[in-house]
């Protein structure tokens, strides 16, 4: 029996207490190598040329190349890698600057295990991956575009509008939290059901919008006015 091809993975992070932290994290999940490390953006094209990994993990703030150069450099030459950047920065001036380079991910250095783990395997598949905090942050920069004339309902104390043409009551419960940036614990707790009915309640949301993942739902959702952004 062929072994399961493991995601190869790169750190580029100044901080070595932060990139051994993070490294013992990833070596406890068994998908997942760590092939090289780098302590400057300068260093990310050469390290991705010579271990070619599916994911460089990069560090945004470094002293003579930041992760946004580095990122612009590696989606020009080495298209197949995926970027997720690691930030202290929530603002949105820092994500966006960062998406529109190529990063496929965007994440807080506060994270949990479980949402790094996570992002790696939803980029690695080609999708996107936000810190909730960061898509909440990247929703408010949208939010004049919430104010269509469409009609706001209320059930169990939460607020959310309806593209009932396409989505069910709970479907668009599910999608306005997720607008709030929350994660799938979160609408969970905040919709008293299981963590695994909300995501198959977002695999269903995502095929009925017709989008690879929840920042393109959410984004989306914005755009047509189905969520409320205060």
């Amino acid at each position: 029996m062929t072994a399961e091809r493991k995601l190869r993975i790169i750190l580029i992070d100044d901080h070595k207490l932060f990139r051994e932290g993070v490294k013992r994290i990833l070596d406890f999940e068994p998908s997942f190598e760590v092939v090289a490390e780098g302590d400057d953006g300068s260093m990310a094209a050469k390290l991705v040329k010579e271990h070619n990994p599916d994911v460089v993990l990069m560090d945004i703030n470094m002293p003579n190349m930041n992760g946004v150069q580095a990122t612009t450099d590696l989606v020009r030459y080495f298209p197949n890698t995926k970027v997720i950047i690691l930030s202290i920065h929530d603002d949105e001036s820092y994500v966006t600057h960062a998406l529109k380079t190529g990063a496929q991910g965007y994440l807080l250095k506060e994270m949990d295990s479980d949402a790094l783990i996570e992002a790696i395997k939803v980029v690695s598949e080609g999708g996107s991956y936000l810190h909730p905090r960061v898509t909440h942050n990247l929703v408010m920069e949208y939010r004049r575009l919430a104010k269509d004339h469409v009609s706001s309902l209320s059930d169990n104390g939460v607020e959310y509008r309806q593209p009932l043409h396409l989505l069910t009551k709970r479907e668009c419960q599910v999608l306005q939290l997720l607008a709030d940036g929350k994660s799938n614990r979160a609408v969970a707790e905040t919709l008293y059901i299981s963590e695994k009915t909300v995501k198959n309640h977002v695999s269903n949301i995502l095929q009925k919008m017709n989008v690879n993942d929840r920042t393109q739902a959410v984004v989306a959702a914005i755009r047509k006015g189905w969520v409320e952004v205060i």
